[in-house]
């Protein structure tokens, strides 16, 4: 072990950060047959979800700012994933909903990151993976 990561062994920054990398390039991997990254894929999941909510509750579902949250949504809605329709609620946003092509791959994109979850915990063991996932959402909390 070199000394920079000893020197950081107890660091929440450079531990958590080190870890949100590496779970980066396993979803990479698992959404790149769909042409998504990851936020655009979670952030698809959301939409199919619960289809027509407003970008400031689809913000505050995926913790990301509304600025975030536009241009993650620009990108799907030019891949032809979602549509914005004007809403009642309110006149200032529109409801986010799925396109029928974004439904049609509903089922396969949960299976590509179920089988990532499964991965991970065969990999870590499904208790260390909930516990881990536990405490970092709990830090989280926390720090919100």
């Amino acid at each position: 072990m070199s000394y920079a990561a000893a020197m950081f062994d107890h660091c929440l920054y450079f531990n958590t950060t080190a870890l949100a990398r590496a779970l980066e390039r396993e979803w990479t991997l698992a959404f790149k047959p769909f042409g998504l990254t990851p936020s655009q894929a979670f952030m698809l999941r959301a939409v199919l979800s619960r289809p027509g909510m407003l970008q400031s509750e689809l913000a505050d579902t995926l913790s990301i700012s509304r600025s975030t949250a536009t241009r993650t949504l620009d990108g799907l809605q030019r891949l032809g994933f979602l549509e914005r329709k004007p809403t009642d609620r309110d006149g200032r946003e529109s409801a986010i909903e799925p396109s029928a092509g974004a439904r049609e791959i509903h089922d396969a994109l949960n299976a590509a990151s179920g089988e990532v979850t499964r991965r991970l915990k065969k990999v870590m063991s499904t208790a260390q993976f909930d516990e881990t996932v536990s405490k970092v959402k709990k830090a989280r909390d926390v720090l919100e």
